[in-house]
């Protein structure tokens, strides 16, 4: 997609309309590559297993907290082939929810249709408050669990968790992102392959909603002096429209970066 604001805008409609879309060859392939050998390398450190469970699976590994583990993670939040069409759902001040790798081995089971904001007290339809993202390090098909989606869901309630659901296949190349409202039923397919299916899902969410991982206790603050200024506000250092997540009117980006600044909070705005 590059900068190209004809296909931006084709993907944001689609967004809009449809609840996803796939942005194919999104991802760099040196990208690719520099995590394929990372998460390897943590699974193996990790000693990472299947939580054994229906949601997050018996034969699927998940690394949680990427962001903790620095370089190449740091260069998923703000990839401006994803993140514009994600600020289009939300806005350019939303917060990276979670960043874990998902990859679902050999025999493992379709996951159960969900929607990624069922658990917000919410009643629907509502503004959009999740937008969530994976991405295929390795081919997408239908055979070996492609994330399984039904278009247009996103504009209903919620499904009821467990029950079957008529659903498709979002079958995509390697290093493309496929892009959706949080409130689209989808979930994991079943792999009935001979090969593990890998993708990171990078998960976003509204300025004024708690994320699912807490970046700024789960990853090291040495660390996060070290990602840049986009990244830091993503991971919740910049306060939600001059007002929430300030710490005595300071923002907490000043305090990490130890600089003195200027924060001007909603309400000096007004003056």
């Amino acid at each position: 997609m590059g900068h190209d604001p004809a296909a931006r805008a084709a993907h944001a409609e689609r967004l809009a309309r449809d609840g996803y879309t796939i942005v194919e060859n999104a991802i760099e392939p040196d990208l690719v590559d520099a995590l394929n050998a990372a998460l390897a390398r943590l699974e193996r450190e990790l000693d990472a297993k299947p939580a054994m469970n229906t949601f997050e699976g018996h034969r699927t590994v998940r690394i949680y907290n990427l962001l903790a583990h620095g370089a190449p993670f740091d260069r998923i939040p703000a990839h401006d082939a994803v993140l514009p069409l994600v600020e289009s759902v939300l806005d350019a001040e939303c917060l990276i929810s979670s960043l874990s790798s998902i990859a679902i081995d050999p025999g493992e089971t379709a996951q159960p249709i969900h929607s990624d904001d069922q658990a917000i007290p919410l009643e629907k339809p509502h503004a959009a408050i999740v937008c969530n993202s994976m991405w295929a390090l390795t081919d997408f098909t239908e055979e070996n669990g492609a994330t399984r989606i039904i278009p247009g869901s996103h504009t209903g309630p919620s499904p009821v968790y467990g029950q079957s659901y008529d659903s498709i296949p979002a079958e995509m190349a390697k290093g493309s992102v496929l892009i959706w409202n949080g409130a689209l039923w989808h979930g994991g397919g079943a792999n009935r392959s001979g090969r593990r299916r890998t993708g990171i899902a990078m998960n976003y969410c509204a300025g004024f909603i708690r994320q699912q991982e807490n970046q700024l206790l789960g990853v090291p603050a040495d660390l996060a002096r070290g990602f840049s200024r986009r990244v830091q506000a993503l991971m919740g250092y910049e306060p939600y429209r001059g007002l929430i997540g300030h710490i005595d009117k300071q923002s907490p980006a000043q305090m990490l970066n130890g600089e003195a600044g200027d924060f001007r909070s909603i309400w000096d705005r007004g003056r």
